[in-house]
């Protein structure tokens, strides 16, 4: 009988291991998420990479696939819990797992603020008060300008103190 298995892989190889089970005709998960990296060029980008590192789900019949050849695969270690009764995952985990993972990409991906951006304080002195996104300051603070008692103020924040504004 079908059912989900926990594969373990050799590191940063499980795209390899789901790319040569898929080959053999088996159903493969890997779970992914994303991520904001800031490259050498001060550049944020957002990177995919696996929510589990070195693990896979695999969904096959034991007997009829033989478990030597899943192990004998490019880039897999062991199947998690091989013994002589292979411990079965929950099906209702991996369909949660999907599921969770079809929500978050319909969310836009974060992107990093532009100038002119509206933004509005949500901690600090500030907090509830809005503004303008002028420019990021290094690393964790940024430059933004807003009203305050009829005058346009440039006051530098930690980047985590403000959130932008959704028109």
């Amino acid at each position: 009988m079908k059912a989900w298995y926990l594969v373990y892989c050799k590191p940063r190889n499980e795209v390899r291991a789901q790319l040569n089970l898929t080959m053999q005709g088996l159903e493969t998960y890997l779970p992914k998420h994303r991520r904001q990296v800031k490259g050498k060029d001060g550049k944020i980008s957002v990177v995919e990479s696996p929510l589990f590192p070195n693990y896979l789900f695999l969904q096959f019949d034991p007997t009829v696939t033989s478990v030597r050849s899943i192990h004998s695969t490019r880039g897999v270690c062991r199947i998690v819990g091989c013994r002589e009764d292979m411990t079965a995952l929950d099906d209702g985990m991996i369909r949660a797992l999907k599921r969770r993972e079809q929500q978050l990409e319909k969310l836009p991906e974060h992107v990093a603020l532009v100038a002119g951006e509206r933004v509005k304080f949500t901690e600090g002195p500030f907090s509830g008060l809005e503004a303008v996104f002028l420019e990021a300051d290094g690393d964790k603070r940024c430059i933004v300008l807003f009203q305050f008692m009829g005058q346009q103020k440039q006051v530098a924040t930690p980047s985590d103190s403000i959130s932008r504004i959704c028109a």
